[in-house]
């Protein structure tokens, strides 16, 4: 897999770059539908299969500080559900992913995000508030999040799905998908660094460069989350989901 040539960076893609990690630590901090646009973004600067596992040490970074801050709201009963899952679709992503052409891979998470916006709308819209139980809802959900997540470090959109339907509130939401993720990424780090090579010292020392950024969206993330309320950040999951779709459909 050919290596991000970062001295052919422009302008602007540092500046989608830098933008992309600020909004990483908001998603982070705990508005979550956020993802999308760092996925998007970072793929505009450095090419969508490579900002992968570029991305991956920051993911990490955030990842830490939520399971930290959140850590005393966090459900494992519905990380043990999803969590099987999620690591069967990782591996079904890396045989997928590795060879697939970036054109081909573009499209693989566009389709991706609108499958999943599709979903959620569905979901939230539904008169029955009942909430799904079945075990195949949490198996179908976990392995495409998976595979997404691999592919693309787009599982957020369906995670965010699996939440919304079991009506899980807002911080018992934001602690549990820290740990989610915290776990699904560190399993996703050597894939990353052996298999497809996505992550080299060069991409690290890049990270470190971008590291201010993803902290002082954090700090503004706290503070946003602390402010919307219960229905506001599920409508707010959800809007965000629909822009974010439509810029990776347009990028």
């Amino acid at each position: 897999m050919s290596t991000i040539d970062f001295a052919e960076v422009s302008i602007l893609g540092w500046v989608f770059a830098c933008t992309a990690a600020f909004l990483m630590g908001i998603s982070k901090a705990g508005l979550k539908g956020l993802s999308i646009f760092n996925v998007t973004l970072m793929a505009l600067a450095f090419g969508a299969k490579q900002s992968t596992g570029f991305i991956i040490p920051l993911l990490l970074v955030g990842d830490l500080f939520a399971v930290i801050y959140y850590n005393r709201h966090t459900k494992w009963n519905y990380i043990i559900k999803l969590l099987p899952w999620i690591i069967i679709g990782i591996l079904i992503g890396v045989i997928v992913g590795k060879d697939l052409p970036e054109h081909q891979f573009k499209i693989a998470m566009v389709a991706l995000i609108l499958i999943s916006l599709a979903i959620i709308v569905y979901w939230d819209r539904r008169k029955s508030k009942k909430v799904p139980t079945h075990w195949t809802f949490a198996g179908s959900t976990g392995v495409v999040a998976g595979i997404s997540t691999m592919v693309g470090n787009l599982a957020g959109a369906f995670t965010n799905l699996f939440f919304l339907a079991i009506r899980l509130p807002k911080n018992e939401f934001v602690g549990t998908a820290a740990w989610l993720f915290l776990i699904t990424n560190l399993f996703k780090l050597p894939f990353h660094l052996f298999v497809w090579k996505t992550i080299s010292t060069e991409t690290l020392v890049v990270n470190l460069k971008l590291l201010p950024a993803i902290f002082i969206g954090l700090f503004f993330g706290v503070k946003l989350v602390k402010m919307i309320n219960e229905k506001q950040y599920r409508r707010f999951i959800i809007v965000v989901t629909i822009i974010g779709a439509v810029a990776i459909l347009l990028k």
